[in-house]
């Protein structure tokens, strides 16, 4: 699997995610819209992702890795009330986060690898 795939894929679980943790909540808050709102950013940023434009990937893996950072302290909330679903879409949008840091980190890896191999 390639690194804009995983991306399209944590968008998409991001975006999903976190509508479902609004609109499940009875009192819902706009901070549960903030994975939204990456997820959205995150997808604007696929084709660049894709096209392997370094300024725009770069920019997809900033905002990868400020998700899967500000996803814990909602995990951490979560627990602490027992909420179960919410603790699995929130368990899930890190686990998706962080499978696409995996990645990103992988294609620049392979990516310096090959411009090293083209420079010699």
């Amino acid at each position: 699997m390639k690194a804009h795939n995983v991306s399209l894929v944590n968008s998409v679980i991001l975006i999903a995610m976190s509508a479902w943790g609004y609109l499940a909540s009875e009192a819902p808050s706009i901070t549960a819209l903030i994975p939204l709102f990456f997820g959205v950013i995150l997808l604007l940023c696929y084709q660049g992702v894709k096209k392997q434009n370094k300024v725009i990937a770069h920019v997809a893996v900033l905002l990868t890795l400020v998700v899967l950072v500000a996803l814990f302290m909602p995990l951490k909330g979560a627990i602490g009330r027992s909420d179960t679903e919410a603790t699995v879409r929130v368990a899930l949008m890190i686990v998706t986060s962080a499978l696409s840091m995996v990645y990103f980190i992988k294609s620049f890896i392979d990516a310096r690898k090959d411009k090293e191999a083209a420079d010699a």
